[in-house]
Order: C-alpha cells, then sequence, then structure tokens
C-alpha cells in the first residue's frame, strides 16, 4: 500500500486548542467562578496564548500545520447579556489573520464548554430560552468572523458536558446524579445546534456548520450478553444523539480517546490520565460516524504522556487507522491532534500533558517535544508538495472546504 496516495492532496494536518485552557486572564466564566470556590484548579494565566498566539502559529507552522482548531471564549465576546464587546471579537480577527497569515486553515468551536457568568447563573443551559440565547451568540460571531472563517462547528462533546456536569459533579454546574436535569439539559443542547445550524445557515448559506461529538467505542467479545451491552452504550452516548442533529450538519467533528470492550481481558498499557493506549479503536469510531453520511473533521484525538515515551507511536498508529478507514470509503477531511500545547486539562489542572510541545507554566517556555516532530514527518511524507507552500496553500485550496 502506498499511503501517500491514500489522503487526499487538501487533508488537513493539524492540532486543537480551546480558550479557557490556553489563553489565560479570564475570569468571568463558570470554570473560574468554580474556582474562586475551590471546586475546580484555578486556570489564571494558562499558556497566555490570548496574547502568545502568534509564537505558537509560528511553533505549528514549523510543525507542518495547514489547519488549527481552537474556540471562541463566550464570555469574552458577550461579557453581559445582549451585549458584545467588539474589542474582543477585533482580537479574534486577528488570530485568524495570524493563522491565515501563516497559509494554517481555521476550525473554529463557538462553545467548547464555557459558559459566561451571567448565562450560568441565570441557569445555564437549564433557562428555558437557552437555546435561543446560544443560536443568537453563534450567528453574532459568524457574522462578525465569516470573511476569515467558513467551518464552524456549534458545540464540543455535548455528552461529556452533561455527564461530567450534572452526574459526577466534578464541572460546572457540579450537580451529582441529576439524571432530570442531565436529559433536560441534553435536550436543550440539541435545540441549541440545531437552532444555531439554522439560524446561521439562513444567513450565510455558504458557511459550514457542524457538531464535535466525543466517540466512545463500546464492543464486546462474543458473549451474547456483553454484545447487547456494547449495542446498548453505543445507542445511549453516540446515536440516541446523532440522530437528532445530523440533518442539521454540514460535518461532524470526532474527538476520539478510549474505547471499551465489555468481556475483553487484554491489558493494554494507560496513558497519564489512566486510559487505555488504543488509538486503532479511532477506526472503529470513524465508521460510526459514518453512518451518518456526513464529512468528518477529527477535531480531537491525542494523550497524556508527559514524558513522551509513547506518543509518537501513538500518533503513528492513529495516521494508520485514520488511512485504513479512508479506504473503506470514509470521507475524512483532516485530523487535529490534541493538544498543539500543554495546557489547563479540566479538573485535572496542569498536571496531564497532552501537548505536542511543552509549556513551563512558571516561564512560559515553549519546548518541542520528539513526537511532534515525529508527526511533522508524518505529515510530509503524506502530503501533496503544496501543502508547504504556507499561505499558498490557504489561498489555492481554502474553498476545498466549502463542502
Amino acid at each position: 500500500m502506498n499511503e501517500k496516495k491514500v489522503f487526499p492532496d487538501t487533508f488537513l494536518w493539524g492540532s486543537a486548542t480551546s480558550s479557557y485552557q490556553v489563553e489565560g486572564g479570564i475570569d468571568n466564566n463558570d470554570w473560574a467562578q468554580g474556582a474562586r470556590e475551590g471546586k475546580v484548579p484555578p486556570c489564571g494565566t494558562a499558556c497566555d496564548h490570548y496574547n502568545r498566539y502568534e509564537q505558537d502559529f509560528d511553533i505549528a507552522k514549523s510543525l507542518g500545520h495547514n489547519t488549527h482548531r481552537f474556540s471562541i471564549e463566550w464570555s469574552r465576546i458577550e461579557p453581559e447579556e445582549g451585549k458584545f464587546d467588539e474589542k474582543e471579537i477585533e482580537h479574534y480577527r486577528e488570530v485568524l489573520r495570524a493563522l491565515q497569515a501563516r497559509g494554517i486553515y481555521p476550525l473554529i468551536t463557538l462553545w467548547h464548554f464555557w459558559l459566561p457568568l451571567w448565562f450560568s447563573r441565570s441557569g445555564g443551559w437549564e433557562r428555558k430560552d437557552a437555546p435561543e440565547v446560544f443560536s443568537r451568540y453563534c450567528t453574532y460571531v459568524v457574522e462578525q468572523l465569516g470573511d476569515l472563517c467558513d467551518n464552524y462547528a456549534t458545540i464540543n462533546e455535548p455528552m461529556v458536558f452533561s455527564g461530567f456536569g450534572y452526574i459526577r459533579g466534578e464541572w460546572p454546574p457540579f450537580y451529582k446524579k441529576s439524571f432530570l436535569k442531565y436529559l433536560n439539559v441534553i435536550v436543550q443542547l440539541i435545540r441549541g445546534h440545531n437552532l444555531s445550524y439554522q439560524s446561521i445557515k439562513a444567513t450565510f448559506p455558504r458557511k459550514k456548520v457542524g457538531i464535535v461529538k466525543h466517540i466512545v467505542v463500546f464492543g464486546a467479545n462474543k458473549n451474547p450478553f456483553n454484545i447487547f451491552l456494547a449495542w446498548t452504550f453505543n445507542l445511549g452516548w453516540t446515536h440516541l444523539f446523532m440522530r437528532r442533529v445530523y440533518k442539521n450538519t454540514d460535518w461532524v467533528g470526532l474527538n476520539y480517546y478510549n474505547r471499551r470492550v465489555f468481556g475483553d481481558t487484554c491489558v493494554l498499557g494507560k496513558t497519564d490520565m489512566g486510559w487505555n493506549i488504543d488509538p486503532r479503536g479511532i477506526y472503529e469510531a470513524l465508521h460510526m460516524l459514518w453512518k451518518y453520511k456526513k464529512p468528518i473533521y477529527i477535531a480531537e484525538a491525542g494523550c497524556a504522556d508527559a514524558h513522551d515515551r509513547f506518543r509518537a507511536d501513538y500518533i503513528r498508529d492513529t495516521v494508520e487507522s485514520i488511512s485504513e478507514a479512508i479506504q473503506d470509503g470514509v470521507d475524512v477531511r483532516g485530523y487535529c491532534y490534541w493538544s498543539l500545547l500543554d495546557n489547563y486539562e479540566l479538573a485535572e489542572g496542569f498536571e496531564k500533558r497532552f501537548g505536542l510541545v511543552e509549556v513551563n507554566f512558571d516561564t512560559q517556555e515553549r519546548t518541542i517535544r520528539p513526537s511532534a516532530l515525529v508527526y511533522r514527518d508524518l505529515i510530509l511524507s503524506h502530503s501533496h508538495p503544496k501543502h508547504e507552500e504556507g499561505s499558498i496553500f490557504f489561498i489555492k485550496n481554502r474553498k476545498d472546504h466549502i463542502l
């Protein structure tokens, strides 16, 4: 097999970040409030990416990346309900211009996990009008940034947000085993996505709008009961949600980190998060999403590995599994490794290190890890030469991702 021919010339290679986890200086969202209350670790300056984004994008370009997924911080854009901050919009326009200047194609997530304080304090996603409020915000951002970006995801990992916030109680709003609230919020998220999609498309029909879904692949040995368990878990975690949104999507973002096989006795190595080192499961995750026949961008896939012991092999196996899915006919458009930088890893604070680039949080020094160079070499070996032309690639081929 000549893998160089497997990936299309327009395939996007890159990495991802999210606003609160890297930007720093955000104190008016629910996570910052949770930190003040001692419920989650403080984030503080994080990676200071808000001020250092050009330096970070220079690193991404040096590593061969031609795409970058990042999120807009809702609390910056709408610090008070219905009042939008044009200065912060201009900041994100500068971020997009910096990507464009380096030939890096942007994928924007409009909401990753973090809620403005005014929204969370008034009920957050439990508000009856939450879908409408969210749709207004999303449409405004696309209106303001649409000349610089074509592809937007409304929501990141809706099931993860709901589970950690309303069942496990580890994330804002810190409810535990509130199953009715959990189900209500999922319904609200579905409505929020669908309304946002319809509103954006009504005004900007050529913009492409998707949703980012975290896939846990549930499998089983030959035991019939385990097979039933896997079917039930896949239905509940993935398909019940996707069936209600896929008609209002132009593409789907896949986040993959692990799979669970009921009845499996195989012992796998563990990442620093304690998750199985199982990158090849992304092949099954891609096929699971391909059921909905929407183009797929891998929005996140990576591993916590502070000492960079197995990340290179993890990336190699991920890329090989993606190539196998493409050969099967799955329409995969790009791969964003999580994450470009070591960052604030949610309730884990700064302990877990996913980054291609190591960050010293005391000095803000960036150090490229050896695994990042392995990823760079994979990109170069699988890419058409024009991917190396920087901004020429961006100008010539950005329309290839207008579906």
